[in-house]
């Protein structure tokens, strides 16, 4: 919450809908209603994209990603990149994106990844 008011975006609604989504997909392996959700905490960490917040020096808030769950390429799934106020973060900050998608051997383009073009 407190990244979506400094960003002043709607990510956290992409992040509460896949915690949801990850959530309701759990299977428990155990019956027994106190162990039920013993793995549920690790199956949200496996489904779950990857929230991630690029900051400065200071601690600002410049650009939040949203990834594929443990950072691996899926063509399927839209990654989003944005500044501040959903503006584009490429001019401005386009290196660290791009170091950012080379740790996790991804390529974030703009056209790939800017959802508001």
């Amino acid at each position: 919450m407190r990244e979506s008011d400094a960003m002043g975006h709607a990510v956290e609604k992409h992040f509460r809908h896949a915690w949801e989504a990850a959530a309701n997909s759990y299977q428990a392996t155990s019956s027994p209603f106190i162990e039920r959700n013993i793995g549920l905490k690790a199956h949200v960490q496996r489904m779950m994209p990857l929230f991630l917040t690029l900051r400065d020096d200071e601690g600002k808030t410049l650009v939040t990603a949203m990834l594929p769950p443990g950072g691996e390429d899926d063509p399927h799934f839209r990654i989003i990149v944005v500044g501040p106020g959903n503006r584009d973060p490429y001019s401005e900050h386009g290196d660290a994106i791009g170091a950012l998608g080379g740790h996790f051997g991804l390529v974030l383009n703009r056209d790939r990844c800017y959802p508001y073009r």
